[in-house]
């Protein structure tokens, strides 16, 4: 070997030696930068014309392992999903309060129970009752704050998916632009792995508000796709769209869309994709989740909480009546007209009596010997001529009204002891809400009693939007009921049927007049909501979601109340009972009957007709119901944590093996010194040995 050629290997090894340090050098001081790959730099065997020739060395390359890295970010994904879904679990059991706060809604309901058992140990004391109606109405009050506050968490989600898809859409663009720098270098010959790992930082971020799946390409650009396979970057990079960006309140929101990238004239077109379920997990889908299944689910039930208690306690208030009776009593707007079927069986009481309780008239109305095509305008008939002259019933606007023709006498309404009024599962009082205790201007807070024959009365041109979503919040389909099918309410069930939403379940009426939805075997936990209802049963103001008690939201909490005459005066809320069989002259009510705490007590304790959601207690319903959340929030905690610790795992494992090693490092460094330094004296050698041939050829 030639001098020169010694002298050449001792250089090439002098600046791999260099190259090595360098790399040691930058690993030492990035030893605790989050997301840092080791770098190192290859060594091979210089040969030129099959002769050893020094050391060949190329530019720092990263050590990764995909695998690790890939794991790393599907565990970010689960883990940002579990962190907003216990976050958000966590405040609504917070709004709900615990089971021994004060000022919770478990303390209310309780409140309930406490003072109707309070009212029947006093013979009508008004602080007792007083007691019992405010407890209610603070209760009421609860629920519907409680709705306010699940609505308003859903607009802070709404407004955390803007945040999210925002900065999204940040990190795709620079992943995009990251892309092309590390193809640039790799094809130049030049390090990328400063470049690679910031890209994998951004990636990583990325894969914890959207679970990703990474993919390498040969030319060092990475495709990125969503968990459900949904393509983000590729050769083109997409940017998600939110058309509703904000929180602005809605009942349903659409869907995320993705659009093809032009920075040059602004959004692109449209993908075709979209996104619009929690399938894409990630902090993104478990906003979406929140939004578009658990929150709405609970808003749902609490509808149906509300409906139970209201029911339970306008059975009894419409049993009763106060002493002196009132002198006019005023129902609330039905969904009837008075030329609509009257469709009651079994027979009421109505009658009259002064102040002292001494009966003046009483009329027995049997509904069910006035035929079955009898009117609701038949039956004011036969009470106006079964009271004479003492009082007058009228039907306007889908209210019915009752008064006495004589100031000081009052009217009272009471179920037939042998055959009681019913229709749609509840008595005539009651269906009219003549002496309801609670009220709601956008329901009538029973069950409607239509029949699938009866005319639907909704006019050409309106509609109802009901939307079909699956037990993870995706949109399955929705449809536009138009009335179209034909006039009744049969016809609106099998156009329910016939369109998109019943390939997914089957519609249908009960014997109440309530419309459900089935889902079929395959479908559990899918769920209908009502994006728009825009019709009005022939101008009584009543639209078909709220007749047919379509879902929970339909419940009327929103606008519910004690009814105001009661909470200013409660001695207004009626617990005697009338004594039918009476005769004229004699008293039929009395100032000490205080039957109606007993009932109240008593229905308080009975199970409830809710329709789809069962015939329960509104105790057990409100155990469900907060039970349900509490367990929610606490499951949602546990997957977190675990979460957090696969996710923690799984970036120990990817540290372990890309992340700097300060001894290994160290070691290296002595390794690498001590290679300088022997090419080191190799150059000097070399030098020296060239001083000698020069010395001996002077």
């Amino acid at each position: 070997m030639s001098l020169n050629e010694i002298l050449g290997s001792a250089i090439s090894g002098l600046a791999a030696s260099q190259a090595g340090l360098r790399s040691v050098s930058n690993n030492i001081a990035n030893v605790s930068t989050p997301g840092y790959a080791r770098e190192k730099v290859s060594l091979a065997t210089g040969v030129t014309a099959g002769q050893v020739n020094g050391v060949r060395f190329g530019e720092p390359s990263r050590i990764a392992d995909r695998f690790l890295e890939g794991t790393v970010f599907r565990r970010s994904g689960e883990m940002g999903a579990a962190d907003v879904a216990s976050s958000y679990l966590n405040r609504l059991q917070s709004l709900l309060g615990a089971p021994g706060a004060e000022y919770g809604l478990p303390s209310r309901l309780d409140a309930i129970d406490a003072s109707a058992v309070a009212m029947t140990g006093a013979q009508s004391s008004p602080q007792t009752i007083a007691a019992f109606t405010s407890n209610v109405q603070d209760a009421i009050s609860s629920m519907n704050q409680l709705g306010s506050d699940v609505a308003s968490l859903r607009s802070d989600v709404q407004s955390e998916i803007a945040d999210s898809v925002d900065r999204i859409n940040g990190l795709l663009v620079r992943i995009n632009d990251l892309n092309g720098t590390v193809s640039r270098l790799d094809g130049t010959g030049q390090s990328s792995a400063g470049v690679a790992d910031q890209r994998m930082s951004a990636i990583e971020e990325l894969s914890g508000l959207i679970k990703v799946n990474v993919r390498h390409q040969s030319d060092g650009r990475l495709t990125i796709d969503t968990a459900s396979g949904i393509p983000l970057l590729d050769n083109r990079l997409r940017q998600l769209s939110l058309p509703l960006p904000g929180g602005a309140a809605q009942t349903n929101y659409p869907a995320i869309t993705l659009r093809f990238a032009d920075t040059s004239s602004g959004p692109g077109a449209a993908t075709g994709d979209k996104i619009d379920s929690a399938a894409v997990s990630g902090k993104l889908g478990g906003l979406i989740d929140l939004r578009d299944r658990a929150l709405p689910v609970f808003t749902e039930k609490l509808g149906v909480l509300f409906s139970g208690l209201a029911k339970t306690l306008n059975k009894v208030s419409n049993d009763g009546t106060t002493v002196p009776a009132p002198n006019q009593l005023t129902g609330r707007p039905t969904a009837l007209t008075s030329a609509d079927r009257l469709g009651f069986t079994g027979s009421a009481v109505f009658a009259v009596t002064k102040p002292n309780g001494e009966l003046v008239a009483s009329t027995t109305v049997d509904f069910s010997a006035l035929g079955a095509g009898a009117t609701v305008s038949d039956a004011i008939t036969a009470i106006n001529a079964g009271l004479g002259a003492t009082a007058t019933a009228s039907f306007s606007g889908g209210a019915l009204s009752i008064k006495a023709n004589t100031g000081a006498n009052g009217v009272v309404i009471a179920q037939s002891p042998t055959a009681p009024s019913e229709r749609g599962g509840v008595g005539f009082s009651q269906y009219f809400g003549m002496n309801d205790m609670v009220r709601s201007a956008s329901s009538a807070l029973v069950p409607s009693g239509f029949t699938p024959t009866d005319p639907h009365g909704f006019a050409v041109g309106q509609t109802t939007h009901l939307m079909l979503r699956d037990a993870s919040g995706k949109t399955l389909t929705s449809y536009t009921m138009t009335g179209s099918a034909g006039s009744t309410f049969g016809d609106l069930v099998s156009e329910l049927n016939a369109g998109a939403i019943g390939a997914y379940g089957t519609f249908a009426m009960d014997d109440k007049g309530r419309i459900q939805f089935s889902p079929q075997s395959n479908l559990v936990g899918a769920a209908l909501s009502v994006v728009g209802d825009s019709t009005d049963r022939l101008g009584t103001g009543q639209p078909f979601a709220t007749i047919v008690q379509l879902t929970g939201a339909q419940s009327g909490l929103t606008s519910a109340a004690v009814r105001p005459d009661i909470l200013a005066s409660p001695g207004k809320l009626g617990l005697a009972r009338f004594q039918v069989g009476t005769a004229v002259g004699a008293k039929a009510l009395g100032t000490g009957d205080n039957r109606g705490a007993t009932a109240f007590v008593d229905q308080l304790a009975a199970t409830v007709d809710l329709g789809k959601d069962g015939i329960t207690t509104t105790a057990a319903r409100a155990a469900d119901l907060l039970g349900n959340a509490g367990t929610s929030a606490s499951q949602a905690s546990s997957t977190l944590a675990d979460a957090t610790a696969r996710r923690d795992d799984a970036v120990n494992r990817r540290d372990s093996f890309s992340g700097v090693n300060i001894d290994e490092e160290l070691a290296n460094m002595v390794v690498l010194q001590n290679s300088y330094s022997a090419s080191a004296r190799i150059i000097s050698t070399a030098s020296q040995m060239y001083d000698t041939l020069l010395s001996m050829i002077r």
